[in-house]
């Protein structure tokens, strides 16, 4: 036996040295102290009076990574007002070191094309359950954030088994705050009015700077930077197995709604999807009970067909997307419910009873915010629980939803979808393959010509096969899309059921794009898309000027952008041999601007050989002032804001004060009422509004009242542009005495019925306000108004400009009595005095995504 060197002895000393300081450090960071919650903010989560900051919560987060290995903590990028939006990762340690390795994993099974099965089964061996849960969307709704904190330290701090098991085998992401911004308004908020009589009251203004409780129905176009952040996390980076999206509700119902969705659902989700709602939520349902939580639904209310926000779009994306609902308290301050003011009367709950969906009812007394952080926090928890006691068959089931939706887009009917570059506006069809490409779908284009059975396309064209794992989403998005008519959406006496929302999202149908199913594959040489189209305008020069197309919205705002260089502009009116009523035509300026607003927005600016001396008139810059309101503020309001700087119109906020004032014309040549009740723009409250009213500072009370329209009217007489948008246009019929009627006003719904449709319409495109439009095409309608023109006495100051077609209206959604609007006009323009008022009665901007209507605003603007 060889003897030890005195080198190799101080190698062995050396060797034990390391080993005990290792075990030692081990030791050492199983007993570091990570920090509560109630020790960082100084008081419980969820106690009365107090809420917690954005800013103190990021704080927090940083202090859980510096203490703990276990969290990784991610700034995804500014929100919309420059807070950090962050992403918060808990695991093992072992797991965080190795997630490269794991999103590999996850990306094979949420696309497994091409993998063996037998390769399938080590990845679902290897892989981690990924649980996605985001909070407070809705920044009035704050116990999701207020809880976020402590489930963090949760599972940070704890030892137990079943903490490990989530640790080792989930992967856990979480959305402390889906609206910073909101958050920090509300928060604010609350802190000013505590100790007043206006505590707990509503925000006066939206709960985001453009879209307040819309944030919610942005998961399919991603038009906030909020909605980009969560579909990179969500569609693309990684998929889920599972996401919940945690609201809350109002505060005279069930204390708590949690999954599954109630009828109807909607079409194209795999079954299992569906399964895994009631799997999960039967497990958050009995973890509440067994923690003695009183008053749970599931099952009612909230029905499977919805909106396209995050919980009701994740379920085509094969994630089961869910929600929860919690009873609201008077934001951190209590409430005190008696029992006869508790009720039922939503969707499988008509009374507030014991049922098997909701089998201990809350018997009433106080309502606290802990109560609901409480509630959120044990639901947050089953949901990691159980798919960490069942981390494999989660695995598994991701890999066959997967794998049996591109099965299903393989052998149905309808096998692709064709999108043709060559449209009346291309720029908008390269918006809309780029909006697709965020939500993780996979789209080729054509390196040549190609053909699909008869048809030919043009090189340039996109091809979307349904053999893919997303088959279900791009069928809603992009197929024509009826709602059901049943029992589940008609009462017995046949009185329609309003769908959650919209009763379509068909993307192609709001963007006025051509989209042509497929019934087999195509032949072709393509290439498949893997980023963003950079589009970068053409300058042909060589003649006077140049001509911007006024087909295209993207032309807007090269104009928009030339004005504000001082460049002058002329729009086309007659039509010439190779120009078309709105185009835009710019004479020889500096060739650097040009280049520069060519490549920023696309457009081409191509030669024009001779000036136009007759036919046509200078654009002039726009002064354009929108009304904005208090009271909680106007969604349509913020998103038409937000449409304006997308293309670049300057404009101005206006409110009441304002408009009382009147001189009008002297600041404005167009003002924009947005889609809004004439009680609310005048101040007359709807009764089921009136509450409201004691609740807010008088300062944050809105209403234009008699002074304003006398402003209004003085402002159209001398010329000016008043643009009603929705159902303003009755607040002008009524006020301005207008010789049109809404002829669906006082239908009853088993007569007339159009919830959030597309529908066919032709466009009266030789009028200036519809330049650039195609002749037929399709509007959103909802809560919309159609028109009958009634005058006689000076029926010449009336044009109809858009018009509804004379029969089968309906493109997608859900139309009762289409003979009560079928041709007639639906949007009007009205000479009144020097000036003109425009009734579009339809959603021409509807929540920034109707870009097929975009211009018939537009064209008020820049007349």
């Amino acid at each position: 036996m060889k003897k030890n060197t005195p080198y190799q002895h101080i190698i062995n000393v050396l060797f034990l040295i390391l080993l005990t300081v290792g075990f030692l450090a081990r030791i050492g960071e199983a007993q570091k102290k990570v920090t509560s919650p109630e020790e960082f903010f100084g008081f419980q989560l969820g106690t009365d009076k107090k809420i917690a900051r954005w800013d103190k919560i990021i704080h927090y987060f940083e202090v859980l990574e510096r203490e703990s290995h276990k969290i990784k903590v991610i700034d995804m990028g500014p929100s919309t007002m420059g807070n950090p939006f962050l992403l918060v990762i808990i695991s093992s340690e072992e797991n965080l070191a190795n997630l490269d390795r794991l999103q590999e994993v996850n990306a094979t099974l949420s696309d497994p094309r091409g993998v063996t099965e037998a390769e399938i089964k080590k990845l679902v061996k290897e892989g981690k359950a990924v649980m996605c849960q985001s909070m407070s969307l809705h920044a009035t709704e704050i116990g999701g954030t207020q809880m976020a904190p402590e489930l963090a330290y949760d599972l940070l701090s704890q030892e137990n088994e079943e903490t490990q098991r989530i640790l080792n085998n989930v992967l856990f992401f979480m959305i402390p705050s889906f609206n910073p911004d909101g958050q920090i308004m509300v928060t604010d908020w609350y802190n000013k009015t505590l100790g007043t009589e206006y505590e707990g009251a509503g925000l006066p203004w939206l709960y985001h700077k453009y879209v307040g409780h819309d944030n919610n129905r942005d998961g399919d176009f991603l038009n906030m930077i909020e909605s980009v952040y969560a579909a990179k996390i969500m569609y693309r980076d990684w998929v889920p197995q599972a996401y919940i999206d945690h609201h809350h509700m109002g505060s005279s119902g069930a204390r708590f709604y949690i999954p599954p969705y109630c009828e109807p659902i909607r079409p194209y989700a795999d079954p299992l999807i569906w399964r895994e709602h009631s799997w999960y939520g039967a497990h958050i349902a009995y973890k509440l009970e067994e923690n003695g939580k009183s008053g749970i639904l599931n099952a009612a209310q909230f029905p499977g067909w919805g909106h396209f926000g995050w919980h009701w779009i994740t379920p085509f994306h094969n994630i089961a997307g869910m929600l929860t609902e919690s009873a609201s308290a008077r934001l951190a301050s209590p409430l005190y419910i008696h029992p006869e003011q508790l009720q039922g009367g939503s969707r499988q709950f008509p009374r507030y009873e014991a049922q098997t969906t909701f089998p201990n009812p809350w018997p009433g007394g106080w309502w606290r915010l802990r109560d609901i952080v409480e509630q959120k926090k044990i639901s947050a928890w089953a949901l990691l629980d159980l798919a960490a006691r069942n981390k494999e068959t989660v695995l598994w089931n991701a890999y066959l939803k997967a794998k049996r939706q591109t099965e299903r887009g393989a052998q149905g009917k309808t096998k692709a979808y064709v999108v043709p570059i060559n449209q009346h506006d291309p720029l908008t069809v390269i918006k809309m393959i780029n909006t697709l490409l965020l939500s993780g779908i996979e789209i080729k284009q054509a390196n040549n010509e190609f053909r699909v059975g008869n048809a030919v396309y043009p090189e340039g064209s996109f091809f979307i096969t349904l053999a893919q794992p997303k088959m279900g989403l791009i069928r809603n998005l992009l197929g024509q899309t009826f709602y059901p008519e049943n029992e589940w959406t008609k009462r017995e006496d046949g009185t329609p059921l309003r769908p959650y929302d919209l009763a379509t999202h068909t993307m192609n149908e709001f963007m006025g794009i051509q989209v042509d199913p497929m019934d087999q594959e195509a032949e072709g040489d393509f290439h498949i898309l893997s980023d963003q189209i950079q589009v970068s305008g053409k300058v042909v020069a060589g003649g006077v000027g140049y001509v911007l197309d006024g087909r295209l919205n993207a032309s807007f705002k090269a104009v928009n952008l030339l004005l504000e260089k001082g460049i002058t502009v002329h729009r086309i009116d007659n039509p010439t041999s190779n120009l078309n009523p709105g185009d835009f035509v710019v004479y020889k300026e500096s060739e650097a601007v040009i280049q520069d607003i060519a490549k920023q927005t696309g457009v081409d600016f191509m030669a024009v050989d001779n000036k136009i001396d007759q036919g046509s008139h200078e654009v002039r810059k726009p002064r354009v002032g929108m009304y904005q309101r208090y009271y909680g503020g106007n969604m349509d309001e913020g998103w038409t804001r937000f449409l304006l700087e997308m293309f670049s119109f300057p404009y101005t906020s206006l409110m009441d004060g304002e408009i009382k004032k009147g001189n009008l014309n002297a600041k404005y040549d167009t003002i924009i009422l947005p889609q809004d009740s004439p009680g609310m723009i005048m101040g007359e409250i709807p009764l089921r509004y009136r509450r409201y009213i004691s609740a807010v500072p008088p300062e944050y009370q809105s209403g234009i009242g008699q002074e304003g329209i006398a402003a209004l009217k003085e402002f159209v007489e001398k010329g000016g542009m008043l643009v009603t948008l929705g159902e303003a246009s009755s607040f002008a019929i009524d006020k301005f005495g207008l010789g049109v009627r809404n002829i669906v006003e006082n239908l009853d719904s088993k007569e007339f019925f159009c919830p959030g449709s597309t529908l066919k319409v032709k466009f009266d495109n030789s009028h200036p306000l519809a330049y650039g439009m195609p002749s037929e095409g399709f509007v959103v309608y909802y809560s919309s108004e159609a028109f009958a023109i009634t005058t006689s006495s000076n029926s010449e100051q009336y044009e109809s400009v858009v018009r509804y077609q004379d029969k089968n209206l309906l493109q997608s959604g859900w139309l009762i009595g289409e003979d009560h609007i079928a041709d007639m006009p639906a949007m009007v323009n009205v000479k009144h005095g020097k000036g003109q008022v425009v009734l579009i009665g339809f959603r021409t901007q509807h929540r920034c995504q109707t870009h097929g209507t975009f211009k018939l605003l537009f064209n008020t603007m820049l007349p």
